[in-house]
């Protein structure tokens, strides 16, 4: 059972069970739907993993992990307490408009920045943002009727929530262009196929091969796995030489601490 609940915002629980943290999407009557402020603490909560806490699992209250951006947020009235899409593109320039949207990024590259190992638990369905929150985490299991799908395109804009890199990395470009710009749904067990979810379960067993798959993770040294995370995701952009320069920093670290620091 998890202990130390916390409410770190409105729509945010977090729940600790020594190496293992859970964070869900707590807004079930709204389909666990995104505000600017929830992205606020989504980054706070990357920034803030404890370094006892080894793995971290996403996931969504009720019956879906998220349905992706609340768009009330882009109607006159907005939403209390948020930013209005409306007022901020008629009342600011570009420049603002880049600050807002790089604020807004943080809350899904933080994870990718986080030391522990990023989990996400979909079930239901993940649209949009919430498609993009799951492509933030570094693994992904899903429920067999969970399905994902990037609808931005059919609103007339395009993601922009920092998943189009990990999207084209997992499955390629012609394939992520095909998802992005048709909208349509990938089921999981297409996206198990192409390699977008590491995993998919039975809904009544998603929570058993998640945690199968934590306790998988815990098995290994923590140092070994610190580093491999930080290692395989510089090996996405690094040229070749700054990425054989990384395998042999981060293997003469763990060489040392291996012999006891006798290595000199």
């Amino acid at each position: 059972m998890m202990t130390d609940a916390t409410h770190p915002h409105p729509h945010l629980r977090v729940e600790t069970d020594g190496p293992v943290r859970v964070v869900t999407l707590d807004r079930p009557d709204k389909r666990n739907a995104q505000t600017p402020s929830l992205w606020r603490a989504l980054a706070e909560q990357a920034r803030s993993v404890p370094e006892e806490v080894r793995v971290v699992v996403i996931r969504g209250a009720g019956e879906a992990f998220s349905a992706g951006i609340d768009t009330a947020m882009f109607t006159p009235a907005g939403i209390e307490g948020e930013e209005n899409m409306a007022e901020l593109v008629a009342t600011h320039g570009p420049e603002a408009m880049d600050r807002a949207i790089a604020a807004y990024q943080e809350g899904f590259t933080a994870w990718g920045e986080c030391p522990a190992l990023v989990v996400a638990q979909v079930h239901g369905y993940a649209i949009g943002a919430g498609f993009q929150l799951a492509l933030a985490a570094d693994l992904r299991v899903a429920s067999l009727d969970a399905w994902f799908a990037m609808r931005e395109t059919s609103l007339g804009l395009v993601p922009d929530l920092g998943g189009t890199g990990p999207l084209v990395h997992l499955v390629g470009y012609s394939r992520a262009l095909e998802i992005c710009a048709t909208g349509r749904r990938v089921s999981a067990p297409e996206a198990h196929a192409m390699g977008l979810v590491n995993a998919i379960a039975p809904a009544a067993d998603l929570d058993e091969a998640t945690f199968s798959l934590v306790q998988h993770v815990l098995s290994a040294p923590e140092p070994a796995v610190r580093a491999l995370k930080a290692l395989l995701r510089s090996a996405v952009t690094a040229d070749r030489d700054t990425q054989l320069a990384a395998e042999r920093s981060a293997q003469s670290g763990l060489l040392r601490a291996l012999m006891g620091g006798a290595a000199g």
